[in-house]
């Protein structure tokens, strides 16, 4: 039996919404009044109700339908224009699946209906750089499950810095490696992606990817939009977000009362104490984040932090304006994934008890419901190489205090690659994920 989908909406939203849901094989109908919401509420049939706010004129009746939809128990999907985090938190208060900011692209339309429809989990992965993309790339394959990759913007290094300072756009770096980890387009445009200019004058060190995203942002007028067109092109296989929509730079203090500007200084440590430990991070000008990561993460099952540099790539993220409300909000559980390495300059003799207090630090004190923590034994010329770079393993140090700060679940686990090349590994991260989702 042909699951039915009942659209409470304007017709131009039915029409639309038709064309989408009928290719996927699905009964659709159009019921505006309570009465027959009421009646439909209760037939086996009905898969799940879609509710455009924007064909609510009456507040009265939006809060009837909520009521109504809410006592059915049937599964039902908000649409909101011009959206704003109360409008997200309305709709997860009134037991709203999901809340789908328009305009909405049809791909992630799709992946987020069908989430709710087939009881998908959805895990958001916040972060940046390679950690993100080597979490995704593992948790790809992880059937039952929706990705959202939700990506800093502070990265003002390479040809994202370059990029950045010369238009003014967001940091496309980090967004170009999400894509590229969920997409699903043939190997050769992965490739072309990834490739970076090294001789010709004007555009040595710019990644290809990074310009076509740009070039899409400047077609389109919009990063967002351009991020939309890109994961269309290769298919990605999830949604990709970056965490806010305008740009910044990340500030740290040290210990020596030295303020360092921008990510990549912080990254790099170059003329300074490399031993140094940082006592505070932060935006200079502050942003707010999107609506449509609010959403994503106040919507998800599985919220993850990590793995990725500690504070220029994962706290970037928890310092902009209202993730931690979402984090704070969200039903979800949430992840830790620590770092396999100490980074010098940034978590100079770090164990796994500094990252996690770092962490609910700026996440303002809320839950960790499971902290992994490697315990793989790596290699003895990786580890005589990274010694030469200042760098050793990540303990997991006091691991009582970890338990009393997360308030969760400490999973020591050989999540990491013993090659030379440390870094987590794909397949060992995926069975640690999917032990905690079972």
């Amino acid at each position: 039996m042909k699951k039915t989908i009942c659209i409470v909406g304007g017709k131009k939203t039915f029409e639309h919404l038709t064309r989408i849901l009928l290719a996927l094989g699905l009964k659709v109908i159009n019921e505006n009044t309570e009465g027959k919401i009421k009646r439909l509420s209760r037939l086996k049939s009905t898969g799940l109700f879609i509710l455009d706010l924007g064909s609510l004129k009456k507040g009265k009746l939006k809060s009837k339908l909520f009521r109504v939809l809410s006592e059915s128990g049937k599964k039902f999907i908000v649409l909101a224009s011009g959206a704003t985090f109360d409008v997200v938190r309305e709709a997860r208060e009134a037991g709203a699946a999901d809340c789908i900011i328009k305009p909405y692209n049809q791909r992630e339309f799709i992946s987020r209906f069908n989430a709710v429809l087939n009881n998908k989990r959805r895990i958001s992965c916040i972060g940046g750089g390679t950690g993100i993309f080597h979490l995704l790339l593992g948790l790809k394959s992880l059937p039952g499950v929706l990705l959202t990759s939700i990506v800093n913007t502070t990265d003002d290094g390479g040809s994202s810095g370059r990029l950045k300072a010369s238009l003014g756009i967001l940091p496309p770096g980090d967004v170009r490696r999400s894509l590229v980890a969920l997409s699903n387009a043939p190997e050769m445009m992965n490739k072309v992606m990834l490739y970076r200019f090294r001789k010709i004058e004007g555009l040595a060190g710019h990644s290809l990817g990074n310009l076509f995203l740009t070039a899409l942002t400047d077609i389109n007028r919009s990063f967002s939009k351009a991020v939309k067109a890109i994961g269309d092109i290769m298919n990605i296989q999830g949604i990709v977000q970056a965490v806010a929509k305008d740009p910044t730079t990340l500030f740290a203090l040290f210990e020596d009362g030295t303020v360092i500007k921008g990510e990549s200084m912080i990254d790099i440590g170059k003329g300074r104490n490399l031993k140094l430990r940082i006592k505070k991070v932060w935006h200079e000008p502050p942003i707010q984040c999107s609506v449509e990561a609010f959403s994503s993460i106040i919507n998800s099952d599985i919220v993850i932090l990590g793995p990725g540099d500690l504070f220029t790539s994962i706290i970037t993220n928890v310092l902009v304006k209202n993730i931690n409300s979402a984090l704070a909000e969200t039903k979800a559980k949430k992840i830790y994934i620590c770092n396999l390495m100490t980074k010098p300059g940034e978590t100079p003799g770090y164990d796994a008890c500094d990252h996690v207090r770092e962490i609910v630090k700026y996440t303002g004190g809320g839950r960790l419901d499971y902290v992994i923590i490697s315990n793989t034994k790596l290699s003895k010329k990786a580890m005589r190489e990274y010694a030469g770079k200042g760098q050793i393993p990540v303990k997991a140090g006091d691991t009582d205090e970890i338990r009393r700060m997360a308030k969760g679940q400490i999973i020591l686990s050989d999540v990491g690659d013993s090659t030379d090349l440390v870094r987590h590994n794909e397949p060992k991260i995926r069975k640690a994920i999917k032990a905690i989702l079972s």
